[in-house]
């Protein structure tokens, strides 16, 4: 079992314009947090949603199975509810319905108190161009280190 649990979403960051952070803790069933105690989780294409009643659910979150799981294992892909405060839920909700922003996960990672959490983030998808430019600036950091290293070698 991994000590430190960390999981990212890479493609949020370069998929999206991130606006606002939240943490958010996360219903979890005894395999569920058994098998992301052992890092086997990604979230690399779950957004999250709310359903009627105004709860916040992250959608398409694979957890895999618990090896040492019985009958009692649990589903690889469910909705997973989230868990926020009733005025960070309500002025999500607002946000989404108005603005036509998302909802997406950041990180998965696991607290001193050994609770699942998430880095959730309300974010706005960003256009082709904005792509590219991200690329752009990232090819240039990565050249100037470059340089920068041999310089001072």
């Amino acid at each position: 079992m991994q000590t430190n649990i960390n999981i990212k979403n890479k493609k949020a960051r370069f998929e999206y314009e991130i606006l606002d952070k939240y943490t958010a803790g996360i219903v979890l069933s005894g395999t569920e947090i058994k098998s992301i105690r052992y890092g086997r989780a990604s979230i690399t294409e779950s957004f999250c949603e709310f359903n009627d009643k105004g709860e916040l659910f992250v959608i398409n979150m694979q957890v895999d199975e618990y090896s040492h799981g019985s009958h009692y294992n649990h589903l690889p892909k469910a909705a997973r509810k989230l868990l926020l405060n009733k005025r960070e839920l309500k002025k999500l909700d607002r946000e989404v319905k108005t603005s036509g922003l998302t909802i997406v996960p950041l990180n998965l990672f696991i607290n001193e108190k050994g609770f699942a959490k998430m880095n959730i983030a309300l974010a706005k998808g960003k256009k082709l161009y904005d792509k590219r430019e991200t690329i752009k600036d990232r090819d240039n950091k990565r050249d100037l280190a470059r340089v920068k290293k041999s310089f001072n070698s």
